[in-house]
């Protein structure tokens, strides 16, 4: 077993792989398409798929939810099969890096906590190219929320996320690749506390006597309680931002300035 089997072990029994609540999906899906019925969204990095639930039960919608972890996915079959909502949600197991989908075949891309695996500007142009022309991207993202911040949270957050950066710089990015911006807000402290860290806590010293103490599991555990110290620590710095876009027309190239 490597890291990163510990790491999927660890997060196929959480009820999520990242920050959020469905308060805040429910807020951002509301924000596009409260009056659309039976649109096709695609779900990237699903997980476990506490907002691909959340979006089919709030919408009459055609979800395509996809991961590349089946641990993940065989827990959202489950959920999907309990409510019964086959016939809307299909699961497949795809790589964000590799979309198999035709060209402008979605009206909608959502991904929680999951763009940053890509990248995020790499995210932004691969992905465009399976939304319709008047399609919205909606994703969140890792974000300072100040100019300027202590010296402890800017060396962990560019080492563990090197493409962090400011709101308004990531906004210009989603312009740069095909997009016009149409709304953004900051997730609440308890879609980290409550909903994320606290949960992981407490299943943290059973996950460890599951894996014997072994090297590779307290390596895990131990970074996963320095990060919560760090948002405790520093939470007025940095969170995850909703970032709600439409896609523009055919990109065309800039003109020099004369």
């Amino acid at each position: 077993m490597d890291e990163l089997d510990i790491i999927v072990d660890f997060h196929k029994d959480s009820q999520r792989q990242g920050p959020g609540s469905d308060i805040e999906t429910i807020k951002a899906l509301d924000l596009i398409c409260k009056t659309k019925e039976n649109i096709d969204i695609l779900d990237i990095g699903c997980g476990t798929g506490s907002q691909t639930m959340v979006l089919a039960e709030n919408s009459k919608s055609y979800i395509t939810a996809i991961d590349i972890f089946p641990e993940f996915l065989d827990v959202l079959n489950r959920k999907i099969k309990e409510k019964d909502l086959a016939s809307r949600v299909i699961v497949q197991q795809i790589s964000m890096e590799d979309l198999t989908f035709k060209n402008e075949e979605f009206d909608l891309i959502w991904s929680e906590g999951a763009i940053y695996i890509i990248g995020f500007e790499k995210g932004l142009t691969e992905w465009r190219r399976v939304l319709k022309p008047d399609g919205y991207l909606v994703v969140t993202e890792m974000s300072w929320l100040t100019n300027k911040r202590p010296y402890e949270i800017e060396k962990y957050w560019t080492k563990n996320y090197s493409q962090i950066d400011t709101i308004p710089n990531k906004i210009k990015l989603i312009e740069e690749n095909g997009y016009i911006p149409t709304a953004h807000f900051i997730l609440p402290e308890y879609c980290w506390l409550n909903n994320y860290y606290e949960p992981n806590q407490e299943r943290m010293e059973s996950f460890s006597e599951k894996h014997k103490h072994s090297r590779l599991a307290e390596e895990f555990i131990k970074n996963e309680k320095k990060e919560v110290q760090m948002y405790k620590k520093y939470k007025d710095y940095y969170g995850y931002v909703f970032y709600i876009a439409g896609k523009k027309g055919e990109l065309f190239e800039t003109i020099p300035e004369l």
